[in-house]
């Protein structure tokens, strides 16, 4: 087998000989930059460089959004935050709405709130259930199952206080090495949303959706609590849906430099699920539902509870911060057709983590360091029955799916001279799967296996201007397969990891009015997971070698001030994104694109935003190519192009109270939004998720 060499694969036993090395490794690199610098033989190392203890209104285990900014903008590489006042000024029901304008996320619903597909570059392209390829944290602290796969319906996006997004190796300063990278959501805590604050709206198909909030810095100690309910009859038939969240967190604080902080969030998920559909189906009845849906009242039922702790100490140069978290999740989901049967999981997850930053000055220059450890368990019990009606029926398969992963990782950033870091990072991961067969009515299927991997970045940073960068990396990344992937559809022991290669090149930064953000990248993968529809059953498979490649293009500008009266402003804000994914010589499917995704994708916004506190202005989305829904690139079953008209108006009275109103589709167009994916489809091959039709909500906001 053709395997990348820098990417490799160990026994378990081998672990403790690459730990060394890894150490080893990541302190070369650093030494040989250091080399590089003038002068960097012939000093010493200086004091280090004394970090200020945070001020009594801001959180040390959570930073505020401009802190996070700061940091974020050090990344020699594709990152971007979205803050909640971008989101909170309309509708944001899914993690699509957070993450609408973004360059390189194609993040579209399947039906309502339930399964939103979040794809980062190509990550986990052929799955439109279950994520996968992305890591999804919270306050650091991840989401994902320990096996890598999760479900995005569990994320709140009206209880985030902002959302960081790190694109493939970016993510390396929590451990993860991923095609998709990893997004993170942060929480409001009692410092930085202190008060009261209700929430309500109303809309569209039946929707009705409340929130209460509550902060409060009290001496050393603060909480926020936010419960959230919200229900729709949905645009599709049969896909009603009712949504309980409770998302909270209390902190304490030793003193100056050092906090504890506990999270807890609770989910009760009941979603009625219909049918993908037929091309055919999908643009002339895109509301309809197949019969069997009601037959056996197909539903996806989540009950979820999470609990972690983060402690974090500031030092005089740096931060250390750990923590451990612990999951459980019910998951009851009767399916239809070909696999008719009801999954019935019970999940629990854990781990920790240890994370240490550091700044110094070494030989004359400043040197940041990152170091850490994450250690995720799981195990799953998963029973699959014959679907009668909705309820369990005949036992078909049960099995226990145990799941542990250690990733090791640290990076060094070593400016040559003030303006310009050069980085060296270094990850290992040793991840071990192991299904245990319950039932063997069909033969024993249990199986083991490691997948360990070890994956190094190298990158540079130029601030060139104040706010401007010019930044470059190339990094490797390693995928195990969920269990999503080896053992949901039917047992496939013999899945290997997907590997990666991803060269990147890109700019940001701000020049008056105007600010931008820009990439360019190129991944050599192997082993490509491609998760496929065959007929009414699934399928699992490696791909050869496939290319993933694009342009991603995020702009800002306030073209206009002070047309109407002082201070006013007409802004324009522009998401593009450029996905060339194909096959690299392919024995069967020679150059051809791999289906999921439209090759251009445009998301963009005029508002005007008056002083007194109006704004408003019209919005599009934009795919002006449909885009294949097989390997063999059938081009009669390819989606259809399309473009959405929205438009978003509200008033913020300056007083606590906000008013909204976020019209959706305006034109009522029938269009795609969503794809399963196959190998070979055929006219009668149900892939196809219709978006949702015409849709207007409104909304008020009051804290105080």
């Amino acid at each position: 087998m053709n395997r990348n060499p820098a990417t490799y694969f160990v026994t378990r036993s081998a672990a403790e000989r690459l730990l060394p090395r890894m150490a080893l490794a990541l302190l070369g690199a650093t030494a040989a930059i250091a080399l590089l610098a003038p002068d960097a033989r012939s000093q010493t190392m200086t004091q280090p460089i004394t970090v200020t203890a945070k001020p009594e209104d801001e959180a040390i285990t959570v930073p505020t959004a401009e802190e996070a900014k700061r940091r974020i903008e050090k990344t020699a590489g594709g990152v971007d935050i979205v803050t909640s006042a971008e989101i909170r000024d309309g509708h944001a029901n899914t993690v699509r709405d957070v993450l609408d304008y973004v360059p390189g996320v194609f993040a579209q619903s399947k039906y309502g709130q339930e399964d939103s597909r979040l794809s980062i570059r190509g990550s986990g392209l052929s799955r439109n259930n279950h994520l996968r390829g992305t890591r999804i944290l919270r306050d650091g602290i991840p989401i994902t199952d320990a096996d890598g796969g999760g479900d995005t319906m569990e994320i709140d996006p009206l209880a985030v206080d902002y959302t960081e997004i790190y694109k493939g190796a970016n993510a390396m300063q929590y451990g993860a090495s991923l095609l998709g990278g990893a997004v993170n959501f942060v929480s409001p805590t009692g410092r930085s949303q202190p008060g009261y604050m209700v929430r309500q709206e109303f809309g569209s198909f039946e929707s009705m959706r409340s929130q209460f909030g509550v902060g409060m810095a009290l001496g050393q100690y603060d909480y926020y609590v936010t419960p959230t309910y919200s229900h729709s009859e949905g645009f599709r038939d049969h896909s009603d849906q009712d949504y309980k969240r409770l998302n909270g967190n209390l902190g304490y604080r030793f003193g100056d430099g050092a906090e504890t902080r506990f999270f807890l969030s609770a989910a009760d998920i009941n979603q009625k699920i219909p049918s993908s559909l037929t091309r055919a189906q999908a643009l002339a009845n895109p509301k309809q539902a197949a019969s069997a849906n009601f037959q056996g009242n197909t539903k996806r039922n989540i009950d979820s509870l999470r609990g972690a702790n983060k402690t974090s100490f500031l030092t005089d140069s740096g931060e250390v911060t750990v923590g451990a978290f612990a999951a459980r999740k019910d998951l009851f989901h009767p399916l239809f057709g070909g696999f008719n049967r009801v999954i019935d999981n019970y999940e629990l997850n854990g781990g920790g983590f240890a994370r240490w930053t550091d700044e110094q000055q070494i030989a004359g220059h400043r040197n940041e360091t990152t170091l850490g450890i994450n250690y995720f368990g799981g195990r799953m019990e998963a029973k699959q029955f014959n679907n009668v009606g909705g309820s369990r029926g005949a036992l078909l398969s049960d099995s226990d799916q145990i799941s542990r992963t250690t990733e090791i990782y640290g990076e060094n950033a070593f400016y040559v001279v003030p303006t310009v870091a050069l980085i060296a990072g270094l990850q290992g991961t040793f991840a071990y799967r192991e299904y245990k067969d319950e039932f063997r009515g069909d033969g024993n299927q249990s199986f083991k296996r490691n997948y360990d991997s070890i994956n190094p970045k190298i990158g540079a940073r130029w601030d060139y201007a104040p706010q401007q960068q010019l930044f470059t990396n190339f990094s490797w990344s390693n995928e195990p397969p969920p269990f999503s992937e080896l053992g949901t559809t039917g047992v496939q022991n013999n899945l290997r990891a997907q590997e990666s290669k991803t060269l990147e090149i890109g700019t940001r930064g701000k020049a008056g009015d105007f600010a931008w953000d820009a990439a360019l990248y190129r991944a050599w993968l192997q082993n490509e997971l491609q998760f496929q529809t065959v007929g009414n059953t699934t399928s699992v498979f490696n791909a050869d070698e496939t290319i993933h490649q694009g342009i991603e293009l995020g702009s800002e500008w306030i073209a206009l001030r002070d047309v109407v009266s002082k201070d006013d402003k007409t802004s324009i804000r522009v998401a593009y994104t450029y996905s060339d994914f194909h096959f690299d010589g392919d024995r069967v499917y020679r150059n051809n694109d791999v289906p999921g995704a439209p090759r251009h994708f445009l998301r963009s916004e005029l508002r005007y935003s008056h002083a007194s506190g109006w704004y408003g202005g019209p919005n599009v989305e934009w795919v002006p190519q449909g885009y294949f829904v097989d390997n063999n690139n059938t081009a009669a079953l390819k989606t259809e192009p399309y473009a959405l008209l929205g438009a978003k108006a509200g008033y913020d009275f300056g007083n606590g109270l906000k008013l909204f109103v976020d019209g959706r589709n305006l034109l009522d167009k029938t269009y795609i939004s969503n794809v399963g994916v196959a190998a070979t489809a055929t006219a009668t091959s149900t892939l196809y998720n219709p978006g949702d039709g015409r849709a207007v909500y409104v909304g008020a906001e009051y804290r105080w």
